[in-house]
């Protein structure tokens, strides 16, 4: 099968050189890579033309946010698998891919691993392991889901059922998950492997403001979508996301 890799990325020089070759250097040959720049002024472009000829796709322009890049991205892939890999993230190992290939068939829509936080200044120290190996679709009233950057969702699914919402400021990718697992019943499949490092500080990450921006769009995500949820529902996930804290993850095999 054919993957379409597609990192989004705006005034990410310090970051972007990490994903790229992340991506590059995955042993999986059938690979389509697609980046949408929001029309960076930093160094970004510059270090995305030194990698211009291994790069399928390249866009540079202004755009209406995130989620609207991603959009972009997926209206110009080609790939039978869409993977989404932001610049402040790159790939854990050279067989992410690979992984993510054999885990697919038939009945198969949709496959995720698991994510690692790093320090953005040393991506060796991790801060939070993020897994969910008995993930189930109703968890996302309770505010679940699954790591976007280790998911992969098959082009069909975003033709049958529909892009990112641009009206979201973070949580876009959560209500993709709640209208495609909890309300079509997509098939999806968890696997035991760390497949992405992540930099803390992203836009939902980033302190009390994000936190409470992200609880309300994922309860407004969930009334879009004919699921009810509150914000008391969705805070008895705390004692468990302070347990993530304390976990170590074990290295991949």
């Amino acid at each position: 099968m054919k993957v379409s890799i597609i990192t989004v990325c705006y005034n990410s020089a310090a970051t972007i050189n990490d994903t790229i070759t992340s991506v590059l250097s995955q042993d999986y040959k059938n690979i389509e890579y697609i980046v949408i720049d929001g029309g960076s002024s930093d160094a970004t472009l510059d270090i995305i033309n030194k990698y211009r000829e291994q790069i399928s796709v390249v866009i540079s322009e202004p755009d209406k946010g995130i989620y609207d890049a991603m959009n972009k991205g997926i209206k110009n892939a080609t790939g039978d698998i869409v993977g989404i890999l932001n610049s402040d993230d790159f790939y854990e190992t050279k067989d992410v891919i690979t992984e993510i290939i054999n885990n697919f068939d038939v009945d198969t829509e949709i496959v995720f691993g698991d994510l690692i936080f790093v320090k953005p200044e040393n991506i060796e120290k991790i801060t939070r392991f993020y897994s969910l190996p008995r993930f189930k679709a109703w968890k996302l009233r309770f505010g679940w889901m699954p790591p976007h950057p280790a998911t992969f969702i098959k082009k069909s699914v975003y033709d049958k059922y529909g892009l990112y919402k641009i009206n979201y400021k973070i949580s876009a990718d959560y209500e993709v998950f709640v209208r495609f697992l909890l309300v079509n019943k997509v098939n999806f499949k968890h696997i035991n492997k760390i497949l992405v490092r992540m930099r803390d500080g992203g836009v939902s990450t980033s302190g009390l403001k994000s936190s409470l921006t992200l609880n309300k769009e994922i309860v407004k995500a969930c009334e879009e979508n004919g699921i009810y949820t509150n914000i008391f529902i969705l805070m008895s996930k705390l004692p468990f996301k302070l347990l993530e804290l304390l976990k170590r993850p074990k290295a991949n095999d």
